[in-house]
């Protein structure tokens, strides 16, 4: 029998330590505490965030801007000193003082249009050259056609606010058509006249500024913003996750393989540096993909491609920088704060599917920094605006500008300020 201070026997140090049983772990409640209570919050603000924007557009309505466009020359009918058109705008405008859902602009036709190729409306209600002339003749014999107002929607500023200001502008002049109704069933001969004369307008909706057919409706501009917002998002994570690993300040675990690289000795500052540069470097693959992709693959519809490119490598790469910035700053909740600065905030207050006139303030004042909505106006303007300044293509530009340099500012300086205190990140590990 071997003596137990052979050789050939382990030493008692020498024995594995005990396993624990998942069972014993899950009894013990301070496991549980961080993960419930942050899924859990996540979870609430996700679902107040995500759906809190949308559940009631009409109501939520503010300052929707809409053209209004009076070409009417005709003489004003009998007694009255003001043509037809005058009167139509006169009582658009009038119904719309002391609410704020709309705001009308009352605006030549060149204006409206010059707006309409901007972006700056979202749609037109026009009042014909001859619609008094036209509706004079409705009681005469010599009437020919049926009076109309035509309703000029803006595809290019997303299905459902062209949708919803096509239908305000629908019920302003079915309102004008029944109220001249009224004044010219008066003078009908007969019950059938009375009958015809009751809504006399016809309304004729068609495209103010038109996209192509392969623009989605005009959702295309929010969708291409959300891939550059991704590719910036998880491709900064990978980079930040890709480093940490390569440089020993992380386990690497594939399937059962889990492997641990020894510890290179660099700072924070020199670290962040590190990523931002691969960062950048990385943005150059992914914009070219996702141009490729969208643009070459699945034909959608786009201009002014060198552009485009430019503006879409700069988008990720100033969202890339952010995240690596607030990685750095946070350790290991970044990438929960991160997803909430450019996914969980940036997506309700985009403005690209909802019109942020449509939704409540908190949404709007989102809107006002949340980079998504910034990129989209500067994509949309490239893809539906012909790359006009003015269409929110500029706005994009300052957007990245700003962007870029506080993720440059914020995180250099948190890592600056970690390296003066000697917070080190890992005591280094030997080879």
């Amino acid at each position: 029998m071997t003596s137990p201070n052979t050789p050939d026997s382990p030493h008692p140090t020498d024995a594995p330590e005990p396993q624990v049983r998942a069972g014993r772990l899950l009894r013990n409640p301070k496991l549980w505490l961080v993960p419930a209570v942050l899924s859990a919050l996540v979870a609430l603000l996700l679902s107040l965030l995500y759906t809190g924007g949308v559940l009631n557009p009409s109501e939520n309505l503010r300052g929707l801007p809409v053209a209004l466009v009076d070409e009417d020359r005709g003489a004003p009918l009998p007694g009255q000193s003001e043509n037809l058109g005058q009167q139509i705008s006169d009582a658009i405008v009038s119904a719309s003082r002391g609410k704020d859902s709309v705001e009308w602009h009352l605006v030549s036709r060149a204006e409206a249009q010059d707006s309409l190729a901007s972006g700056k409306v979202f749609g037109a209600l026009v009042v014909p050259a001859d619609f008094t002339a036209s509706v004079a003749a409705l009681t005469t014999n010599r009437a020919t056609r049926r009076p109309t107002l035509t309703v000029l929607t803006n595809p290019g500023l997303g299905s459902l606010g062209s949708s919803l200001t096509a239908q305000i502008n629908q019920n302003a002049a079915h309102q004008a058509s029944l109220t001249l109704g009224k004044q010219l069933s008066a003078t009908a001969a007969t019950p059938t006249a009375r009958l015809l004369l009751a809504d006399p307008v016809a309304v004729v909706t068609r495209p103010g500024h038109p996209i192509g057919a392969h623009s989605g409706l005009g959702l295309t501009a929010f969708y291409y913003t959300l891939l550059l917002v991704l590719s910036g998002f998880i491709g900064g994570n990978l980079v930040n996750t890709g480093v940490d690993t390569a440089l020993g300040y992380a386990d690497s675990e594939l399937g059962p393989w889990h492997t641990r690289r020894p510890t290179v000795p660099v700072s924070r500052t020199q670290t962040l540096v590190l990523k931002m540069v691969m960062t950048a470097g990385i943005a150059l693959l992914t914009t070219t993909l996702v141009m490729v992709a969208t643009i070459a693959l699945l034909g959608m519809d786009a201009s002014h491609l060198p552009m485009l490119w430019v503006f879409s490598y700069c988008a990720t790469v100033a969202v890339g920088l952010g995240v690596q910035a607030i990685n750095a700053a946070f350790g290991g909740i970044g990438q929960l704060v991160s997803m909430f600065v450019f996914i969980a905030l940036a997506l309700p207050s985009s403005g690209a599917t909802v019109p942020l006139e449509a939704t409540p303030g908190f949404y709007r004042f989102l809107g006002v920094f949340e980079p998504m909505h910034q990129l989209s106006a500067g994509v949309r303007a490239i893809l539906y605006f012909d790359a006009r300044a003015d269409a929110g293509l500029a706005r994009g530009w300052i957007m990245i500008a700003i962007g870029t340099a506080a993720a440059l500012l914020f995180g250099l300086g948190m890592t600056r300020y970690y390296d003066r205190r000697g917070l080190a990140r890992l005591t280094p590990q030997p080879a």
